[in-house]
This record gives structure tokens, sequence and C-alpha cells, in this order.
């Protein structure tokens, strides 16, 4: 009895607090009246919609692997369980084809169904609550244009007592509330551009956040491990990440665009993110995101990592090194220096000696690709050697490129390595 007494006593916490979140929400209203919008000719409101969809990569989640555009089904892993995207086509019994504007309001602002059931955060409402009526609006008439996909939305397979929306309910009266975006003054008009789509409908802090027990995002850009994907999203605030506030502002919006610049490539979801939906937007978009981005508030960074000069650590690395000169040099050089422009140098590169070791770890057991873009058609890309070597033999060459050359990082170990080989791609 007293092993359960805490739960039972935290359960009951929780139910009073999605009690009184129950009574002190106010009623959803239907937001404000659409302005711009509803200027617009359907095939233009359509069109718009098209395009705040791909700023918002809606399909990355709403689409498996082979299966029809929209349709649901996409599982999401988390350490709560399962979350399964749901069809959003405009089938009437299976999709949204019954929903009202109002009721694609409330899911987007409130994380309500239509049927008033409360949504999971796997779909990040608390970005989405900042989108306008007027783009919630056009979004509605893009989905309701999409061809009719009949596909039963599967249940979440969550685990107890995460699968209870009273528990969901206190979740939101801890860490939701509805809001609205409003322009900052004293800040450019590509300034606000830029903060509306990062912290609406791009949901950047979706991936880039530090997250708490419950899954809770502290709404900040300062970087976290995604469990959904088994990667470490960097801060965007910190040099010693993937801050942007000393790039130039080319460099900031090329990698966005294109998804290499002269400062860095992305890789893993974030190429998908240029792949799917960045490369899509509008120049003037991309330029407000990167004004955003290279603005955001610089948190310091440094390294006070003392490498280890016992003869066993020593041992490690020199075999990181021989497993360096066996598969790396050719392309990335003696010293680490790369080769432009496509293979990066790892001599002071970021993504190595960040405090997580997971994105390196990840790359050399199962490749690293540029997206494919329109700005950059024939991306370069590195082999995968997972399958050539053990966990052990990545842990060495892992090492030995963080505590190389210029870089000052901690080793990571055959178990560390082991964690990701089997974490799934998708």
């Amino acid at each position: 009895m007293k092993k359960v007494l805490p739960y039972l006593l935290g359960a009951a916490v929780l139910v009073t607090v999605a009690a009184a979140a129950l009574m002190l929400y106010p009623p959803d209203d239907a937001g404000p009246a659409p302005g711009a919008t509803a200027a617009l000719t359907p095939a233009a409101k359509i069109a718009r919609g098209a395009y705040l969809a791909q700023a918002g990569d809606c399909m990355a989640c709403h689409t498996t692997r082979g299966g029809a555009a929209y349709a649901g089904g996409r599982a999401l892993q988390t350490p709560f369980g399962s979350v399964l995207s749901p069809n959003i086509t405009s089938d009437r019994e299976t999709g949204i084809g019954a929903w009202s504007a109002d009721d694609f309001w409330h899911a987007l602002h409130n994380g309500k169904a239509r049927d008033g059931r409360l949504l999971y955060p796997a779909f990040p409402y608390a970005n989405y609550t900042r989108v306008t009526r007027d783009d919630a609006d056009a979004l509605y008439a893009y989905f309701q244009s999409l061809p009719a996909v009949h596909q039963v939305s599967q249940p979440h397979q969550l685990r107890f007592p995460y699968n209870q929306q009273i528990m969901l309910a206190a979740w939101r009266a801890l860490y939701f509330r509805p809001a609205v975006f409003h322009a900052q003054g004293g800040q450019s008009v590509a300034w606000n551009r830029g903060a509306y789509l990062v912290e609406g409908l791009g949901h950047c802090s979706a991936c880039h956040a530090t997250r708490n027990t419950l899954g809770a995002s502290n709404g900040t850009l300062s970087g976290g491990l995604i469990p959904i994907l088994g990667w470490y999203a960097p801060s965007l605030t910190s040099d010693g990440e993937a801050g942007l506030g000393d790039w130039l502002p080319q460099h900031v919006t090329a990698l966005l665009k294109t998804g290499v610049s002269p400062r860095a490539t992305v890789f893993g979801p974030m190429a998908e993110v240029v792949q799917r939906s960045l490369q899509h937007l509008d120049d003037a978009d991309v330029a407000a995101m990167a004004s955003y981005l290279r603005a955001l508030p610089a948190t310091p960074s440094h390294s006070d990592y003392e490498r280890d000069k016992s003869a066993g650590a020593q041992a490690f690395l020199a075999a990181g090194a021989k497993l360096y000169q066996d598969h790396c040099i050719d392309c990335h050089g003696a010293h680490g220096e790369g080769k432009a422009p496509g293979y990066p140098p790892l001599d002071g590169n970021r993504a190595l000696t960040m405090a997580e070791a997971v994105n390196p770890v990840r790359i050399v057991l199962n490749g690293g690709f540029a997206p494919g873009t329109a700005g950059n058609p024939r991306p370069y890309g590195m082999p995968p050697f997972g399958h050539v070597l053990s966990d052990v033999e990545v842990a060495q060459v892992v090492s030995y490129l963080r505590g190389t050359w210029s870089n000052n990082a901690p080793p990571v170990s055959g178990v560390d390595v082991n964690k990701y080989r089997s974490v799934p791609l998708d």
C-alpha cells in the first residue's frame, strides 16, 4: 500500500487540477472573424491553404510512407506510447469532411476535436494556437479540397494513465493556454513575420525545445532530444550548438531554403523539413524566418571537459584514429578540414561537439544525407557504416572526432551507440 499511495495521491492532484481547469476555462468561441481570407476567391483561398500546409509540414505526420496523402496512420513514438495521426482528407466518415471551419479552428487554436475530445499535444496545437483565423480558414479550405480517402483513423496506443482524457485535461491545465500572435512594436515587419512562422505554423519549438518528464515544452528554442524521432534538435540560441546570430543573413536563408550553406548542411529530420516544407516557401518568408532566428537572444556556451589522459582512454582514441584513416580520411581530410562543397569539415564542427552525441552516432550508423532541393538538386551524402562497424568501433571513431583537432567533447561508449542502432529511421 505504501508503494501505491504516492501514485494515488498524484492522480488525485491531477484530477483535481483537471476539474478546476474545466470550470475555469471559458467556453470556446469561433475566434476573430476572418478578414483577408474572406475576400479571396475559393481557388485563391485553397492555394493559400496549400502554401500554409507546406509551411506547417502537415504531410510529414499525416501521411505514411507509401500511403495516400493526408490519410493519416503514421505512428509517432513517444515516451508514453504511440500516437497515430488521423485522416484529415475530405472524407466525411473517416476524415474531416463533415467538419466546419469553426471545428477546424478549435482543433488548431484550442486543441479540441469536433466532438469536444481533447487532442494529444503530439499534434502541436501549443504552437498552432498562434495561427490566425484567416490562415486557419485557408488551411480548412485546402484540406476540404483534397480527394476523400476512406481510411479509418486508428486509436492511439498509449499506456495508462496517459490514455485518459481526465489526465490530458490536467496536463492542459498545467501547460497549455490558447493564445494569439501579437506583433511586437519596435521590431521590423520581417522580424514579426518570421516570429509568426517560427513560433506558429513552423512549430520549431516542437523539436528545438527542452521537455519535462510529462512532455511539456519550455517554449524556447534551447534544444532538446526528440523522443519521437530519436535525434537531438540543437539549441538555436547557443553558438556552441546551432545558434545563427553570427551568420550572414544569406547563409541562413541558403540553409533553410536549400539545406546547404557555406557554414553547415542539414541532415536527419531537419533534412526532411527542408525538403518537404521550407524549400517551397517564398523568398520573403524564408528571409523573415532568418531575420527572427538571427535575432534570438544568445546563450553562452563553453566546454569545461578535461580530456582523459589515461592509457586506456588514449588507446580508445587511437583505435578511432585508425578507423578514421580507413574509412573517413579520403573525404574529410587528414586534419578534418573537409572538401567543399560536398564534404564538410569536422574540425570545429558544432554537430560533433554538442553535449549530446546522438546525431553523429546516428550519422555514422545510418549515413548522412542532405535534402534534394531545387537549390541543391544533386546533394552529396555520406554512406552508412552500421553494417561495417560494431558498436564499440562506432563509439571509437565518434569519440575520436569529438576529441581531436580543436574539438573538445566527451567520448561515447558502445552502450551509447547501441541505444540508437535499433532506432527506426522513420
